[in-house]
């Protein structure tokens, strides 16, 4: 298929996705109408794990035996020898979590070309070897059963729903603590800045209700407490970058 193009994940854009949440993420995206890229349901496999990179889905169908010999391959194993360094496995399993989707050695062959985290709406099977990799994955189960009891792999780099959530190949995922959210490559940088922007202007809210402001006053900012703002904002960034120079 055609994709849309993927923009360039520099260690600049990848610090500023990784150094918010995805909660703020999430509220840019919404401002900005998408108001369903939050994959909802899934829990993160480790505590305070971080992850950003290029979605690279694979699909799932509910099992049919002639599936492999209609398609003449295994999506599954296509897409973990076909993942690019810096792609995010993604797995679109309809929600269904009473088989896994999938275990240790794919992982681990993913990992091993350069992947830099799964996600599935279905359950991993061999979780615990799969956690001792040490990669963000995102999941909603975990399941004994091999996936050819609910699943057929069916294809891999197409558009996808998992969690309830379009994902296009090349689109940008980022993951923390409280789970991941996709980003349409082309709004990455727009939503990079404004994320970092708003975590800013939020650290002055924590602030100054910490020492006993209101939220109408500056959870938003109100347009009084704007002078206020500026001039903690200018503090701050003195503070870390130190004073201008005049050469």
């Amino acid at each position: 298929m055609t994709t849309q193009p993927i923009v360039e994940l520099t260690e600049e854009l990848k610090q500023k996705l990784t150094s918010v949440s995805t909660a703020t993420i999430t509220s840019q995206l919404q401002r900005l109408g998408y108001q369903n890229c939050f994959l909802s349901g899934l829990r993160p496999l480790a505590e305070n794990q971080s992850m950003v990179g290029y979605a690279h889905t694979l699909r799932y169908l509910p099992a049919r035996p002639d599936i492999a010999d209609l398609m003449g391959f295994n999506a599954q194993k296509e897409a973990a020898e076909a993942i690019e360094p810096g792609e995010v496995l993604i797995i679109e399993a309809r929600g269904e979590s009473d088989a896994g989707t999938i275990g240790d050695i794919y992982a681990l062959r993913a990992q091993y070309r350069g992947c830099v985290g799964v996600i599935t709406d279905g359950a991993l099977r061999d979780t615990p070897a799969i956690k001792a990799l040490g990669m963000p994955v995102y999941h909603q189960a975990s399941h004994a059963a091999v996936l050819s009891r609910l699943h057929s792999p069916l294809d891999h780099q197409v558009p996808i729903a998992c969690a309830g959530v379009a994902v296009m190949p090349g689109d940008v995922i980022v993951g923390d603590g409280e789970g991941a959210v996709v980003i349409p490559a082309a709004l990455v940088e727009e939503i990079a800045e404004a994320s970092v922007a708003m975590e800013i202007r939020e650290e002055f809210a924590i602030e100054r209700v910490r020492a006993g402001g209101s939220t109408r006053d500056y959870f938003p900012l109100h347009k009084d407490k704007r002078p206020e703002y500026d001039a903690w904002l200018e503090e701050r960034e003195t503070s870390q970058n130190g004073p201008a120079s005049n050469g």
